[in-house]
């Protein structure tokens, strides 16, 4: 994807859906100079394989449930909630049937 600088929709719903068909995977649907936007799918059994980011992240959940682990830390969540993840930290969903979030990357000057 080209980085966009001027405002633009950008779909969601397309992207989770074919996502989920594909057995997961992610997709950036926005990235600009400062943020990336991307859906992410997760369908059980495959694994989260993340690896840490040097970049702080938000995930929003859009569909399903799951457990986020970071640093050793478990947080629970559920369709509409959100959780901050600080560059640099160990994380991993984990406990998830199907599960889809929205990513926010603020993208740090490296």
């Amino acid at each position: 994807m080209t980085a966009r600088t001027s405002a633009h929709a950008f779909e969601i719903a397309a992207v989770k859906a074919r996502l989920a068909a594909a057995d997961g995977g992610y997709e950036i649907v926005h990235e600009s100079e400062s943020v990336e936007v991307g859906v992410y799918v997760l369908v059980a059994p495959e694994p989260d394989r993340q690896q840490p980011h040097t970049d702080d992240e938000i995930y929003v959940v859009l569909e399903g449930r799951g457990t986020l682990e970071v640093e050793g830390k478990r947080i629970d969540l559920h369709e509409g909630e959100s959780v901050f993840v600080p560059a640099g930290a160990d994380h991993q969903f984990v406990g998830y049937e199907q599960l889809s979030v929205l990513v926010i990357l603020e993208k740090r000057s490296h």
